[in-house]
């Protein structure tokens, strides 16, 4: 049976709001034509505070394949929806720039060109192709862009497992130290035809950053953008810091622990987001690069670090990797934290991860769905 909660991002992280009945529109609302009807409208979530006090707003599109949340605290309405706007303005740069099935990104013609011939590329494509070496580089290869060689082997829709045959020839391609990158003509060259790269495990945590980004040069100081569960937070709600649930893996809609946050990402990775059982046996989305099997060493684990960036490719990483092997590397990663839950359940967390309330309930508020 093929098993996929309604929403992605709830299954493993649950931002805790105060949500009241009454919203009202933020402004600037979209404009009117065919783009208004895939624009979600930014609404207000505390109408009835006074004029001047501070307001929660909240605005979602539909970028980099995923819901992208955005929520705003200020006292400034206008100035609130215009920082929206434009923060998910910069998101859909980022999936234009970033996307592997745009024929018009850089990293299409990357791929295109593998086994012919280096390609030049824009300066932020290539730091964030370094960023995603280093995430490969610190989990010991269980984070790897390269494995986008073995394109659609694997579909947890389809349910379609392949055979021995094809993930070995897949393999052959598979290795990010065979990346060249050339920081002086800023190109990347795959030295082989059939050698891919794909950034999905890394590019959604930098546009949330870059989201961030554009808040933070706009005045705003307290917002969280969350792009399908890559979560950036900062500042505070209007009742105090942002409340973040962790959800229990193997408990659907149970709130294992609670956490408060002022600052940072935060970032799940799980076998129970995408997963179909066949024969008793789990078949999950997180591919061991190493194997090309599903990662078998974790049932989840949540990353916090300074970035969405370094979360977003830590936590794939750090999944793969297990309890075991993660804790060693996470020593050397000062600033990141991590909780994992192990295939037999027990749970084991860094020094550092911030405890909070383990409540064991089942979440009933509007974020359950």
């Amino acid at each position: 049976m093929f098993h996929t909660p309604r929403s992605l991002r709830l299954a493993c992280l649950i931002l805790a709001t105060a949500c009241l009945p009454l919203a009202a529109a933020c402004a600037p609302v979209p404009p009117d034509g065919p783009a208004a009807a895939a624009t979600a409208t930014c609404r207000d979530l505390t109408p009835d505070r006074p004029r001047g006090a501070t307001r929660h707003l909240h605005d979602e599109r539909r970028l980099m394949g995923t819901a992208f949340q955005i929520r705003v605290i200020t006292s400034d309405v206008f100035r609130g929806g215009a920082a929206i706007g434009a923060a998910f303005d910069e998101v859909a740069r980022q999936e234009a720039l970033f996307s592997e099935y745009q024929a018009s990104s850089e990293i299409s013609a990357i791929n295109r060109a593998a086994g012919q011939s280096p390609v030049e590329v824009d300066p932020e494509v290539f730091g964030l192709l370094q960023r995603a070496s280093w995430v490969s580089a610190v989990t010991q290869g269980s984070f790897d862009i390269t494995f986008a060689s073995c394109g659609g082997l694997w579909s947890v829709r389809n349910e379609r497992i392949p055979d021995d045959e094809s993930i070995a020839a897949c393999l052959e391609h598979v290795g990010y130290r065979n990346i060249r990158l050339d920081g002086r003509r800023s190109s990347v060259f795959l030295p082989t035809a059939g050698m891919r790269i794909g950034l999905g495990g890394i590019a959604k945590g930098y546009g949330v950053d870059r989201a961030a980004d554009v808040l933070v040069e706009r005045g705003i100081t307290s917002f969280v953008v969350d792009g399908g569960g890559d979560m950036r937070v900062e500042g505070t709600d209007v009742e105090g810091p942002w409340t973040v649930h962790i959800a229990h893996p193997r408990h659907p809609g149970q709130i294992f622990e609670t956490i408060r946050l002022s600052h940072g990402s935060i970032v799940t990775s799980g076998d129970y987001l995408r997963y179909f059982e066949r024969d008793g046996v789990r078949y999950h989305h997180i591919i061991d690069p190493t194997t090309g099997r599903p990662a078998r060493r974790s049932v989840s684990v949540t990353v916090i670090a300074p970035t969405a960036t370094e979360a977003d490719g830590l936590a794939t990483g750090l999944f793969v990797l297990g309890p075991d092997r993660g804790m060693a590397a996470l020593a050397s990663l000062p600033g990141v934290e991590a909780l994992y839950f192990a295939p037999d359940l027990t749970v084991h967390a860094t020094r550092g991860f911030p405890r909070g309330t383990q409540t064991g309930r089942t979440n009933e508020g509007p974020d359950s769905e």
